[in-house]
């Protein structure tokens, strides 16, 4: 039998892992909350232990134990302990450019035995592939572990392709993400993080922070970052921060410990005469006006 008698057929990979980007396996506490991040990348979520609240874009998700979702890339998403129950939770981001990939866009599935079991293999080997830290939730980068078996990171990259057309083919075992939805979950994760902003506000009142520095602090897009504050907050993210420095200022001038030149200084304005301008626009008077009515009421 001659060579030109075999012919060679390249193997169909409709679901192909090309790159990890973080793993991770998390014990969180009760009241662990995540305000939120969005990336290029997909990543899934996967309640080991407990129950856990999610939020994907505009929308919240409680999940059960069982249960993985997944973010496709460049969705808003972020996750909440629910207050009561202490959760253990898989998260871990891939690239795929694979286009059954798209099929798990706004997916959530409750895992049976065969796939649990294909999950648990993906953690024994990354467990073995990389170096800790596995729960920092502020650390993505992947360490080699020098010591690992021959085979490791390529029996992840197999494992999650198994894992991936395991439920690509269980279409009666997937949950759909409006039969878990809660509108109480988007409203609390958007409370919680309007909360965050303000206080991140309140701990820089004595510097000049932008509208940039706030949203990325948070992993939000412009747009984003204003609407939901305005939603909740009935006012703008900038208009808010200026008033806690004029409420601040106030209670300053209150005290009589310091001019108004260094009350500006303080607060980070340019110039006393841009303060008392602010000052005036929130007050309807100017700082040497209002400190004559305090003195006033003594």
């Amino acid at each position: 039998m001659k060579d030109s008698d075999f012919t060679p057929t390249k193997l169909y990979e409709p679901l192909s892992i090309k790159q990890l980007v973080s793993f991770h396996y998390f014990e969180f506490s009760k009241d662990f909350a995540f305000e939120g991040e969005k990336h290029d990348f997909w990543e899934f979520v996967y309640v080991d232990k407990g129950e856990l609240e999610v939020f994907a874009d505009t929308e919240g998700y409680h999940l059960k134990q069982g249960d993985m979702i997944f973010h496709k890339p460049n969705e808003f998403h972020g996750v909440w302990a629910n207050k009561k129950i202490a959760p253990n939770v898989i998260i871990l981001s891939f690239i795929c450019f694979s286009k059954e990939i798209s099929f798990f866009e706004n997916k959530i599935f409750t895992l049976d035995a065969e796939q649990k079991e294909l999950l648990a293999k993906i953690m024994k080997h990354g467990f073995a592939a990389f170096t800790p830290p596995f729960d920092d939730p502020r650390n993505h980068t992947l360490n080699r572990n020098l010591a690992a078996p021959i085979g490791s990171e390529q029996l992840i990259k197999l494992y999650l392709e198994m894992l991936l057309i395991h439920l690509r083919n269980a279409g009666d075992k997937l949950v759909r993400r409006e039969q878990r939805l809660s509108a109480s979950i988007k409203q609390r994760s958007e409370e919680d993080l309007v909360s965050r902003m303000c206080a991140y506000m309140e701990e820089h009142i004595y510097e000049d922070i932008r509208l940039e520095h706030i949203y990325k602090t948070f992993h939000l897009s412009k747009s984003h970052a204003l609407t939901i504050f305005k939603k909740n907050k009935d006012v703008s993210i900038m208009k808010y921060y200026r008033h806690l420095k004029i409420q601040l200022a106030k209670r300053i001038i209150r005290e009589q410990r310091h001019t108004f030149t260094e009350i500006a200084e303080l607060l980070h304005y340019g110039s006393v005469h841009s303060f008392s301008r602010h000052f005036k626009s929130f007050t309807d008077m100017s700082p040497s006006e209002y400190l004559r009515t305090v003195m006033a009421k003594i």
